[in-house]
């Protein structure tokens, strides 16, 4: 597992994080790491479904559009992957 060091950090900024891993319960290791996690990854992961529905929501498309759509794709079978 990956490791980092951080140089140079003030004694004020420690602290902080020492109280604030204690208020949360945790070392001040689990605390920088939770924190990091928070900073680098997405709150809530958009879910390709919702993502969608939200797309033909903006552009008010009507069950009878999404009908027109349906019967004007390719509905040829996909032939399977081959990897020779």
């Amino acid at each position: 597992m990956p490791a980092v060091t951080i140089r140079n950090l003030s004694d004020e900024t420690h602290r902080a994080l020492r109280v604030r891993a204690a208020h949360h319960g945790r070392s001040t290791e689990a605390e920088i790491r939770a924190i990091i996690e928070a900073a680098v990854r997405p709150s809530e992961r958009v879910k390709l479904g919702s993502l969608l529905a939200s797309i033909g929501r903006d552009a008010e498309l009507s069950d009878s559009d999404v009908e027109g759509l349906q019967e004007n794709r390719d509905k040829t079978p996909v032939a399977p992957m081959t990897f020779e």
